[in-house]
């Protein structure tokens, strides 16, 4: 009996959902540390839902937009200026941009 309780107690707690592993949110994220200047397009930012803009820029793929804005690019200072995002997180953004550029 004290084996099947501990075998339901173990699988029970394998469906539990895990904190703090959940998919990133690429608009929040984006929100918070793109938008100042990608919604007007300051300083030569590709505004979010450019088609035109992000033509380009899409073809280069998620992994290249993605190091670029971890890295920062001219006017684009590392991650949006927000280095407490995770690489993650800020791969979110970028696929949230792309996404919005097609």
């Amino acid at each position: 009996m004290k084996k099947l309780i501990l075998l339901l107690v173990a699988a029970m707690t394998l469906m539990l959902p895990v904190a703090g592993f959940a998919a990133p949110n690429g608009e929040a994220i984006y929100q918070k540390a793109c938008s100042v200047c990608h919604n007007t397009g300051i300083a030569g930012a590709p505004q979010l839902g450019n088609k035109a803009a992000w033509k380009e820029r899409n073809a280069r793929g998620v992994d290249d937009l993605t190091g670029v804005a971890i890295k920062g690019k001219g006017a684009m200072p590392a991650k949006g200026g927000h280095s407490e995002l995770s690489d993650a997180e800020v791969k979110a953004a970028v696929e949230y941009m792309m996404e919005k550029g097609k």
